[in-house]
């Protein structure tokens, strides 16, 4: 009988502990190295985490964050990933903005078994060709924008492209996308130039006299933050923009948009974040919540920060645990909210749904803004279950 008391109670004893240990999140991200965005990343996933604590949490547990900074560098993020699983016991792995980083933390997540949710590194082969069964994409990939922008690029009457993206993953997939699915549905135009700077070291002027010496009738931009204000400022003051369309992705983001200001070119096709005109129940109640927190509006950082840790809460309440195979189950096909609206993980690919606005950009009152725009759900964006099965590893889909 003593035997059996001591085992309940015993029993009881590690029950009750358990409880007491928090569920714990390894983030990794290039907070210092892109801080207008990853700020108000931070701030978005502070403002999901707050708020589910404040319900209680999740298995009667706490949920807790512990956040480090890749310095936008693979071998950093791999450094501090080694470290979080292996020394900070983390239950999940999240994170990452750079697509290089985002598939260093990808191949760790595979060599480990630790589920890893990538949040904003857009490249397709983190669910493609370099897919694995541990990581799940959450934004809209560079195929899905840039489906997304053919079909209004497709209406323009130019025939002649050239392209400007960052040499490396992100842009080299971007550029990869809008080429094979403008042709498919515009099989009369021609790609006359390519630029391919490095990333952060645009040279914007060469870059728009090599474009622009092979007269084309229309660009499609890739690059972002700093790039891209060299870019328009430079293109402003030849006269390239607005004369020659401009197709472009995350120009419409107010992280980018807060820093062209006034020289924001008036007529972009993007994909962005029109955060002062969306009135959705979803969005009103996250926008109030944010601004209530944080006293500033939210960016597109917020949003991919909070849905972030939406959809791992949501995986954690559908699996019961923090088992690393039976989250990898309850993410796939998995339904969770974010201030888009509702969105899923198509269990294919393990590639989020949740879409994108596009639109036009223009000024008002001195600062750039989208126009004209809509919001694409991702749903409608994503490549048919064959194309998947010929890009990804049969291994990955199991």
């Amino acid at each position: 009988m003593k035997s059996i008391v001591f085992g309940a109670l015993a029993f009881s004893a590690l029950a009750v502990s358990a409880q007491g240990v928090p569920i714990r999140i390894g983030e990794v991200n290039s907070y210092s190295t892109i801080p207008q965005f990853t700020q108000p990343y931070r701030q978005g996933w502070q403002l999901a985490v707050e708020e589910i604590n404040a319900a209680g949490g999740l298995l009667g547990r706490k949920i807790e964050v512990i956040a480090r900074d890749d310095a936008g560098r693979p071998e950093e993020a791999l450094r501090h990933a080694v470290e979080l699983t292996a020394k900070e016991k983390v239950d999940v792995l999240a994170g990452g903005f750079l697509s290089n980083v985002g598939l260093a933390l990808a191949d760790h997540a595979a060599k480990n078994r630790r589920l890893f949710v990538a949040s904003e590194p857009l490249t397709d082969a983190i669910v493609w060709d370099k897919g694995n069964r541990y990581t799940f994409r959450l934004r809209a990939s560079t195929y899905m924008q840039a489906a997304m922008l053919v079909e209004e690029a497709a209406k323009l009457p130019a025939k002649r492209w050239a392209t400007v993206a960052p040499n490396y993953e992100y842009g080299q997939s971007a550029v990869a996308s809008f080429k094979e699915l403008l042709k498919a549905k515009r099989p009369d135009v021609e790609f006359v130039a390519e630029q391919w700077p490095a990333l952060g070291k645009i040279d914007a002027g060469s870059a728009l006299t090599a474009v622009m010496a092979n007269r084309p009738d229309a660009i499609f931009n890739v690059t972002f933050a700093a790039d891209l204000a060299k870019l328009v400022r430079e293109g402003n003051q030849r006269g390239v923009f607005p004369r020659v369309p401009v197709v472009s992705m995350l120009s419409g983001e107010p992280e980018y948009l807060d820093v062209l200001k006034d020289e924001t070119p008036k007529g972009w096709i993007v994909t962005g974040y029109p955060w002062d005109q969306i009135d959705t129940r979803e969005h009103a109640s996250f926008a109030a919540n944010y601004y209530k927190r944080f006293n500033e509006n939210p960016k597109l950082g917020s949003v991919v920060g909070y849905a972030t840790m939406q959809a791992i809460f949501e995986a954690i309440r559908k699996a019961k645990t923090t088992d690393n195979e039976k989250l990898v189950t309850a993410m796939r096909g998995l339904k969770f909210s974010t201030p888009f609206g509702p969105a899923e993980f198509r269990a294919i690919d393990q590639q989020s749904t949740m879409g994108a606005y596009v639109g036009k950009l223009d000024q008002r009152g001195g600062k750039g803004t989208m126009v004209q725009w809509r919001y694409a759900d991702g749903k409608n964006y994503l490549p048919t279950d064959a194309y998947v099965k010929a890009r990804r590893p049969e291994e990955a889909r199991k």
